[in-house]
């Protein structure tokens, strides 16, 4: 059968997300059975649409006609649910693409993550969403629903422990039982799910998909996506990169963060695990957050429901307990918010109105302002009009949730609010569930722990920043350049085709012998290095391969005998060409610049600052290749090393232009050998002073062996 073109994912999971007719395939009249619970929920919820229960055993199903087969429902409906024993399903999943079903959702397991027979069934199930134009969830998921619509196309038994509401975000989770857990979370806390989706083995539907659809609903303000593993780099990149040209906020709980993790994800659904830090950088570079767990998921998607992004990290913390605003100022600078003082002359006319407050930041107003509401008040336009805030969090705790309080404090804020509607205020109280709905109308994120409160803070401040960015999160690939060299590549070499691409390498020459090196060494001028030239010897120090500083001719010759004789003692196998001389590079610091082929993102491109922060801190930032200069500063900055770039304690500022510039270089690079290319490194890269450039020490560069050509 010709492979028929899919259409765009917004057509055609349409008819998944928003039907108007369901076949239940497998329905049981049981209602507590997994073929009878989605039946019964979307009679309860009211769906409009028709239900066509399949059963060949039953006339009626829970007081609906049954029909003995797909093939005997008289319409072709937009989506089929399968929830039969696995050695049945691709038959029937073959029988309602034969019978023009737009859409089907397998509950069943015993598929990819079981054994060589259920993988063949999944290859089976994704030929089929392959060659016809129905799409696929699934197998071994737990379904989706439209709350709005009372479809819930869903097995979970979390819909029995509160029906989840209508509301601005869209959910979509590999994993059908934590998905379901999120939604019942969710809901108990009033936070309202519109679309929930669980994509299980992902035959076809996949995680990266359901994002990119949701990013186009005009009803869906906010997305929150768990996965185990990523399939498809590109649809991934695309639906990110449109969630943030919408200003939509991706929260992501991406997990196997540890090697223990990695493996638990293969055991469950056969998902891929990349490098965890790649993920991270990826999430980075399209302005994703990336959540740890559940509490932290629902906090930044529930604060990002009221739609008020901090334009700066500069925060106002207000306060009755000096205690509590030490709490926030902390997790507010360990965050890297910017917890900026009060003017002194707004200082001052604070204290006059409370001698006792502590005005700085935290401002710290007392229980005291509450006895004249209108202290509240002037505290808060102070810091409003006057603090540069983006955000204020301000803790009241339980004394905002008294009964004589809640009106007076909800029109403070309404007005506050209406004066400056683009700044951020999140109340920590503690109160039952309708006085927090009255603050939540006064447009008010409330939190019962400030810390937490804090964190999204952060959190909606770093949307703010993604959705700011003028430029799209990737570069243009640069046309396929000439063939690598086939392995090994030497150093010299190495440096020769990264010069080529644009990064700077040390000038140095290729010297056979003894004389040839001293020669060198006097055109490049005393002191230089001399290093073995061996495409076999990788690790040329522990090969007894380098000499340093060397500061005459004859520390030239007699380095010259000893390097190579020490590395023909080392590895006589190696084929020594000689010695490589350069200048001694002095001053700038230290890092290191990388590429590797990521299994799921192909080549990412690797910054970090050189000795311990790379090889035990493991501080390193990565991004997908290839990008341009200000993302590469981005990057940069994320690495905690950074501030010895930035010219920390009186050193000199470092050329972050030039290092920019090189990243993006070397992101090119990547990008156009994207295929062939198995790891690149640049190690040791100096970075000079500004203004004075950087330039690379050392160059390692590994083709993949069955995709080279010689140059």
């Amino acid at each position: 059968m010709a492979a028929v073109q899919s259409n765009a994912p917004e057509d055609t999971l349409g008819p998944l997300l928003n039907p108007g007719s369901v076949a239940i395939i497998g329905a049981s009249d049981n209602p507590a059975r997994i073929g009878g619970r989605p039946l019964r929920y979307m009679r309860d919820a009211g769906f409009s649409g028709r239900i066509y229960p399949v059963n060949p055993n039953r006339e009626s199903v829970q007081g609906l006609p049954a029909f003995a087969s797909i093939t005997a429902v008289p319409e072709p409906v937009d989506t089929a649910i399968i929830a039969v024993a696995a050695p049945a399903v691709v038959d029937i999943a073959e029988a309602c693409a034969a019978a023009n079903v737009k859409a089907v959702i397998i509950f069943s397991a015993g598929f990819a993550e079981m054994d060589d027979d259920g993988r063949r069934r999944q290859d089976a199930l994704t030929a089929i969403a392959r060659t016809t134009p129905m799409r696929i969830v699934g197998p071994n998921c737990l379904g989706v629903y439209n709350s709005a619509l009372g479809f819930f196309g869903t097995f979970t038994s979390t819909i029995e422990g509160g029906r989840p509401t209508p509301g601005q975000v869209g959910l979509v989770s590999q994993s059908g039982a934590y998905g379901s857990h999120l939604s019942l979370v969710a809901t108990l806390r009033g936070i309202g799910i519109r679309f929930w989706v669980t994509t299980g083995n992902e035959c076809d539907v996949d995680v990266a998909e359901t994002i990119g659809w949701l990013a186009r609903h005009p009803d869906v303000s906010v997305i929150v996506a768990y996965a185990e593993g990523v399939r498809d780099r590109e649809r991934l990149f695309a639906s990110l990169a449109l969630a943030r040209e919408r200003g939509k906020p991706v929260i992501f709980q991406k997990v196997g963060r540890t090697e223990v993790g990695a493996a638990a994800i293969r055991s469950h659904t056969a998902a891929l695990a990349g490098a965890d830090a790649v993920y991270d950088g990826v999430f980075r570079q399209f302005g994703v957050y990336r959540a740890r767990n559940t509490e932290e998921m629902l906090d930044v998607a529930y604060a990002a429901t009221f739609g008020t992004f901090p334009a700066s990290r500069r925060i106002g913390l207000m306060t009755i307990s000096g205690g509590v605003g030490v709490q926030m100022a902390d997790e507010a600078v360990e965050r890297g918010l910017e917890v900026t003082p009060m003017s002194d002359a707004a200082q001052a006319r604070l204290k006059t109105l409370l001698p006792y407050a502590s005005p700085r930041n935290p401002v710290d107003i007392t229980a005291q302002a509450f006895n004249d509401l209108t202290l509240v008040t002037a505290n808060l336009d102070a810091m409003l009009a006057e603090g540069t805030y983006d955000a204020i969090v301000a803790f009241f705790t339980f004394v905002a949730a008294a009964t004589a309080m809640v009106e007076p404090i909800s029109e403070t804020l309404r007005a506050a609010k209406r004066r400056h509607p683009d700044c951020l205020l999140i109340l920590s109280i503690v109160g039952p569930a309708d006085i927090v709905r009255r603050y939540e109308e006064a447009g008010c994120p409330v939190f019962e722990d400030p810390v937490r409160a804090v964190r999204v803070v952060d959190a909606l401040s770093r949307f703010s920043e993604a959705f700011a960015r003028p430029t799209p999160p990737l570069a243009r690939t640069p046309p396929a350049p000439a063939p690598l060299p086939a392995p090994p590549i030497g150093e010299h070499t190495a440096k020769r085709i990264l010069a080529e691409a644009g990064l700077p390498v040390v000038e140095e020459r290729l010297s056979s012998t003894a004389r040839a090196a001293v020669s060198a060494a006097t055109e490049l001028g005393f002191p230089v290095a001399l290093k073995i030239a061996s495409a076999d010897i990788l690790h040329k120090t522990e090969a007894g391969g380098v000499e340093l500083g060397l500061a005459t001719a004859d520390d030239v010759a007699q380095a010259f005998a000893a390097v190579t004789g020490r590395a023909r003692l080392a590895r006589p196998d190696a084929r020594i060409e000689g010695v490589l001389v350069s200048h001694m590079v002095t001053g700038g610091v230290e890092t290191i610049l990388g590429v590797q082929d990521d299994p799921t993102f192909g080549p990412v491109v690797m910054f970090g600052l050189g000795g311990i922060f790379v090889e035990m801190l493991k501080d390193v930032a990565f991004r997908v290749a290839p990008f341009e200069e200000d993302e590469a500063h981005r990057m940069m900055r994320e690495v905690k090393g950074f501030p010895l770039l930035d010219g920390a304690r009186g050193r000199p500022r470092c050329d972050l232009d030039a290092l920019a510039a090189a990243l993006a270089a070397l992101s090119r690079f990547a990008a156009a050998h994207a295929g062939h290319l198995h790891s690149a490194e640049l190690n040791p890269v100096m970075v000079l002073a500004e203004g004075q450039g950087l330039v690379a020490l050392d160059a390692l560069i590994v083709p993949k062996r069955s995709q080279t050509a010689e140059r």
